[in-house]
């Protein structure tokens, strides 16, 4: 199993204060930044300007996840910002295989997410041509959700998926991350973890990344 890596979200962060916060986290992976737009998911965010800016000051990478429409016209912005790592939705594409291929080319990883009821299976011949396949374990709009455990069939049929093709590609699940639940995702193979409340609501968040890595790493 790969190196478990935690990127808290910045939906929970203090958006006014958003270069403090960061460094309240430099001991994290990376930095999940959720760009909604209020289309794809009932939600509205911040978007590409706020990213570049972010990108700017940030002391870790940024994992962008993209919960927008129209996914294959806006997504290689994020990766020419220089943002280390791109997920959109496969819901959201068109053409998600151009879309993986355009985002590497730009130099940005190319991550898809999949929605909990969005089977996997459809999307596995992809995986060659992805660095990160996201599963969502709540339904993506909001953070502070619970964990769906529905979800960890589709987690365990990823992982094996991914172990079958031979493919260098990280499992991550995002949604109701906590030093509980993230032990069932590591379990069923996810091996990236998007947390938000968990991190951010915590006193020290800095020591929460800790914690949930730990718990991750069982």
């Amino acid at each position: 199993m790969a190196q478990c890596c935690i990127n808290p979200s910045i939906l929970s962060a203090d958006f006014v204060n958003l270069e403090a916060e960061l460094r309240r986290i430099s001991n994290a992976d990376a930095v999940h930044v959720d760009v909604m737009d209020n289309h794809f998911v009932p939600n509205l965010t911040i978007g590409l300007p706020v990213v570049q800016r972010i990108q700017a000051v940030s002391p870790v990478p940024l994992d962008a996840h993209l919960m927008i429409a129209d996914a294959d016209r806006w997504a290689p912005g994020f990766a020419d910002a220089g943002v280390a790592s791109v997920t959109f939705h496969a819901e959201a594409s068109i053409a998600p295989i151009k879309l993986a291929r355009e985002l590497r080319a730009r130099g940005a990883k190319a991550g898809m997410a999949l929605r909990p009821g969005t089977a996997v299976e459809p999307y596995l011949d992809m995986l060659p041509e992805l660095d990160l396949l996201l599963i969502m374990t709540v339904e993506p709009g909001f953070g502070g959700q619970s964990f769906l455990d529905l979800t960890l069939p589709k987690i365990r049929r990823a992982r094996a998926a991914i172990d079958g093709s031979g493919a260098a590609v990280a499992l991550q699940v995002d949604g109701g991350i906590t030093e509980d639940t993230i032990v069932r995702a590591a379990e069923a193979g996810a091996n990236v973890f998007v947390a938000g409340s968990a991190v951010y609501g915590a006193a020290d968040p800095a020591e929460a990344v800790e914690r949930l890595r730990a718990a991750g790493s069982r």
